[in-house]
């Protein structure tokens, strides 16, 4: 073997490690293992700038093992679901393996994640919207029970308004408490894509974040000041960046017709 020969295949190997290690680092895994979902399957999407864009679907295998890898263009939110509203948000960066446990029939409320640090950043902040929705079904369920004794003649109405005006209190309270844990979490983790996913948290189907109310429009302008610091070239930067000029164009508007 002659001594080009060497150099060029010592050159093929470099250039083959070096294309492996460049792949590594602009793709992240993700794996884990979903109870009761022996031989189903899964679907990736993509949280794009303008909506939900479908990866792939990820075959369970016997053991409810999985294992998938995908080259991001750039960094972004992705969606694992079980079906359309039984779903987890993940952000993972460039390299990451990020490991996903949790049931088949309630994934969003069973599931954690390890191995990326911005992943366990929404997990965090799912463990929020769970932690309101309990409170949330509960209240649901006494406001049917009584209306329910209400209607078989067990209780009067009185007591019906009694429990609604306590009920009214509680939601309230909750509501507040959800806000502040959402504007804490934005202001904690400035910079952060996982500061979108807050930025537009529901609570009982309202935005906990209206940017028509006094000051909300400071918390996205916290978003955007924190994404164009950290990613200014990232595509969820730009379009955030004209969703919140346009949102206080009509802020604006709206002030100047109340006035």
């Amino acid at each position: 073997m002659n001594m080009r020969f060497r150099i060029n295949i010592i050159l093929c190997a470099c250039l083959l490690l070096l294309s492996a290690s460049a792949c590594k680092r602009n793709s992240f895994t993700i794996c884990g293992t979903i109870d009761g979902g022996a031989g189903k399957t899964l679907w990736l999407e993509e949280i794009a700038p303008d909506g939900p864009v479908f990866i792939d679907s990820i075959p369970l295998d016997s053991k409810g093992h999985f294992k998938y890898t995908y080259k991001m263009p750039y960094r972004s939110m992705f969606n694992l679901h079980v079906s359309e509203n039984n779903f987890i948000v993940t952000l993972p960066d460039y390299g990451e393996k990020v490991e996903v446990n949790g049931s088949w029939e309630s994934l969003s409320t069973t599931y954690s994640v390890k191995g990326s640090p911005e992943s366990l950043l929404l997990w965090q902040l799912q463990q929020y919207t769970n932690d309101g929705a309990t409170v949330l079904n509960r209240l649901i369920d006494t406001t049917e029970h009584y209306s329910a004794l209400l209607a078989a003649g067990m209780v009067d109405e009185s007591v019906t308004l009694a429990k609604k005006d306590e009920t009214d209190s509680i939601y309230r309270e909750t509501f507040r408490e959800q806000q502040d844990l959402i504007c804490h979490f934005i202001e904690e983790n400035k910079g952060s894509l996982s500061t979108l996913i807050a930025l537009y948290k529901p609570f009982n189907n309202r935005p906990l974040l209206n940017p028509q109310a006094p000051n909300t429009m400071d918390y996205f302008d916290m978003v955007l000041e924190g994404l164009e610091e950290t990613m200014p070239d990232n595509p969820h930067t730009a379009h955030f960046k004209i969703t919140t000029e346009h949102l206080r164009s009509a802020v604006m508007r709206q002030q100047e017709q109340e006035q």
